[in-house]
């Protein structure tokens, strides 16, 4: 018989606490979320708790032949994709909710969400808390460089209005990310502006420059958006309305390019598949949320099974290997 823990989630084998996922979230909901889970634990040997309405769950393992192949924790509310921040703290029975809870007991390595990026914060904010020092988690994206390897962008969504000690800390915290995840001693930091010249932006950017310029990193300076994909630097700094809008901009640029050169004929089928994976959010699995006590992933809301079981991976890992702790201890410093 499976070992379980007070909170109902059987008991992880030393050194591989599950991954806890939010089977709610999304916009193909159960549907997605469950059979990316069953790939995760089938297919890369992941061990994931379901947070949701259990009868909803079980039905969609059933589907899948896993009824009890993975254990299921129930949930009574959904937080809606349209939900702000605000409006998701109040429902303290939601998948959102109680999965961060679970991990902030200690009951679970990892939290995954395809549910409302501003959902998803606060809830991981209020049930997983901040890192000593921080003052607002930043979501952290891998963008590929032309040249090979990539940039960290942060914050990609998670803070929409940052103050410049925000964005400061951001940096720190995009710096640590990048070391720790494409292994880079030294990243080299850059804040996304209108001009390359010190004193471009608009009052918060130029704030943020003076700010970034007197921590204990690499510091560029400013770049602007011809840049974001070129490897200039490896991360790139900028508030989570910018950074949402230029990331989902990246996205359907990349799509439309790739379809305008295959309708010209003018490269291969196999060249264009393997460009097009290079940003297809199914390879990288979503966006880690920095700055926390704990490892969260937010991948796409239209994530189908495969970006689910993605996320799970990607989560398990960053916790596997200790990242998030390590980011916290070397970025956790107040940005006066």
């Amino acid at each position: 018989m499976t070992a379980v823990t007070s909170g109902g989630v059987p008991a992880a084998s030393p050194g591989e606490p599950p991954v806890v996922l939010d089977a709610m979230g999304g916009d193909h909901g159960p549907a997605a979320t469950v059979a990316g889970a069953v790939l995760a634990r089938r297919g890369h040997g992941v061990p994931v708790v379901l947070v949701g309405a259990r009868p909803v769950v079980e039905a969609e393992l059933h589907r899948h032949d896993a009824l009890g192949e993975l254990a299921v924790v129930h949930a009574d509310e959904v937080v809606p994709m349209a939900e702000s921040g605000a409006g998701a703290a109040a429902l303290t029975r939601s998948s959102l909710a109680v999965g961060c809870a679970l991990v902030g007991r200690g009951e679970g390595g990892a939290f995954v969400s395809a549910g409302s990026t501003g959902a998803a914060v606060s809830c991981a904010v209020r049930g997983i808390g901040r890192a000593p020092g921080v003052l607002r988690p930043a979501l952290a994206v891998v963008l590929p460089a032309l040249r090979g390897g990539g940039s960290v962008l942060v914050d990609a969504g998670a803070t929409a209005d940052p103050s410049p000690a925000m964005m400061a800390q951001f940096a720190m915290l995009g710096a640590g990310y990048a070391r720790a995840v494409l292994g880079r001693p030294d990243p080299l930091v850059g804040l996304l502006s209108i001009g390359a010249e010190p004193g471009k932006g608009n009052r918060l950017s130029r704030r943020a420059e003076e700010l970034l310029a007197t921590l204990p990193l690499r510091f560029h300076g400013n770049i602007e958006g011809h840049d974001v994909l070129a490897g200039t630097v490896d991360v790139i700094v900028t508030d989570g309305f910018t950074g949402n809008v230029l990331l989902k901009n990246v996205e359907g640029c990349v799509r439309t390019t790739l379809a305008m050169v295959a309708e010209a004929g003018i490269a291969s089928p196999e060249r264009l598949a393997e460009v097009a994976r290079r940003y297809d959010p199914e390879t990288h699995g979503g966006a880690a949320l920095l700055g926390l006590r704990g490892t969260v992933v937010i991948a796409h809301g239209s994530s189908p099974a495969a970006t689910i079981a993605r996320a799970c991976v990607v989560a398990r890992d960053l916790a596997r290997h200790g990242q998030v702790t390590g980011i916290e201890t070397t970025t956790a410093e107040p940005v006066t």
